[in-house]
């Protein structure tokens, strides 16, 4: 680790930033070929109809936010090298408390900027973008307006410039991250029956908790726990009866809408 971290401080520029897209472009070819794999193993436990058929314009917009998240991970790059973020490199109880703690206050911040990107002012112009998929896949994941992506980037940053957690801590929150991400895309529910039956478990979202969000704009606006959807109100009523199931007032046919509105279910 310290290898790297050395490498990554003393690298030239262009190298640092090569090895920061091509980290990226693992990350998403990671989350389409596992995501797929988690689909078709899981595929008789659908919370959401089945992806229609693929479009170009989808890859385009997928491959563009991977861009896009290359370019918070390189400005994080220059934040760290200008002594802006700092990071510990403790491996010890510390380190695995930072988890928890950067699990917490981004999904909090997340929520807060997530109920934001709905509001009237802002969903039809950036929002909407990712709702006309009401039938995720895990390519869905990665298509976003590209101002929401770097704002959640942003976000991040803010974070850890003003919390110096550790390395380590970082390192496992961003693979939770991008794992909740793909799991809350797949439109299939790869948690197990009892999983909602244990109170500590069933606080952390799965497939269907998002695939709820994609069907009905008003509800589930958490990232990674069901604790501020609880606490202001925003948890979808029949998200347990409905839970590892495709719910039955969501239409079986009809076409995905070009703009979702605020109030009203998508489908």
């Amino acid at each position: 680790m310290e290898a790297a971290l050395i490498w990554l401080r003393e690298a030239p520029l262009r190298q640092a930033m090569m090895a920061l897209l091509l980290e990226n472009v693992v990350i998403f070819v990671g989350v389409v070929l596992l995501g797929q794999w988690l689909v078709r193993r899981h595929e008789r436990r659908r919370v959401a109809l089945p992806a229609r058929d693929l479009e170009q314009n989808e890859v385009v917009l997928a491959l563009s936010n991977v861009l896009l998240n290359t370019v918070t991970t390189i400005v994080g790059l220059f934040l760290w090298r200008a002594g802006i973020v700092r990071f510990r490199t403790d491996v010890g109880w510390r380190a695995w408390l930072d988890v928890p703690i950067l699990l917490l206050v981004m999904d909090l911040a997340m929520y807060g900027l997530h109920r934001l990107a709905h509001h009237p002012w802002f969903y039809g112009w950036m929002h909407a973008l990712h709702h006309r998929y009401d039938r995720p896949r895990p390519l869905t994941l990665f298509i976003l307006n590209p101002l929401e992506n770097l704002a959640f980037g942003a976000l991040w940053l803010v974070v850890i410039s003003v919390y110096q957690a550790s390395w380590l801590g970082m390192s496992i929150y961003l693979a939770l991250n991008v794992l909740f991400g793909m799991i809350g895309h797949l439109g299939v529910e790869p948690l197990p029956a009892w999983w909602q039956r244990v109170p500590l478990l069933a606080t952390i979202t799965g497939g269907t908790f998002h695939a709820r969000h994609h069907q009905d704009v008003n509800c589930n606006y958490g990232f990674y726990t069901l604790i501020w959807d609880r606490l202001f109100g925003t948890l979808r009523p029949d998200y347990w009866e409905t839970f590892g199931l495709v719910p039955d007032w969501l239409p079986a046919a009809k076409e995905p809408p070009t703009r979702g509105e605020p109030g009203s279910p998508l489908v």
